[in-house]
């Protein structure tokens, strides 16, 4: 299923991912942002499992702000999942 999150505190505006039905993560693409790096993440975290990409990126901030494009990922991840049981 694909979920869309807008994101808060960041550069990107929006998060668009997929998970299926093992819990895996597909398609991750950032709207705005830093370019490069976010494709990177996206290409990092293709086909790995959903609950460990949001433990990994938790808390990760971006310079003095209190969250980062990883950290809003893992917040979209986990609202996800939630709706997904």
């Amino acid at each position: 299923m694909e979920y869309t999150y807008k994101t808060h505190g960041t550069c990107s505006q929006y998060i668009r991912f997929e998970i299926d039905d093992d819990k895996k993560l597909h398609n991750v693409r950032f709207v705005s942002g830093c370019d490069g790096n976010l494709k990177s993440i996206g290409r990092l975290v293709e086909n790995q499992d959903a609950e460990t990409v949001a433990k990994t990126l938790s808390g990760v901030k971006c310079g003095f702000k209190p969250t980062s494009c990883g950290d809003q990922f893992s917040l979209a991840i986990q609202e996800a999942l939630k709706s997904m049981k």
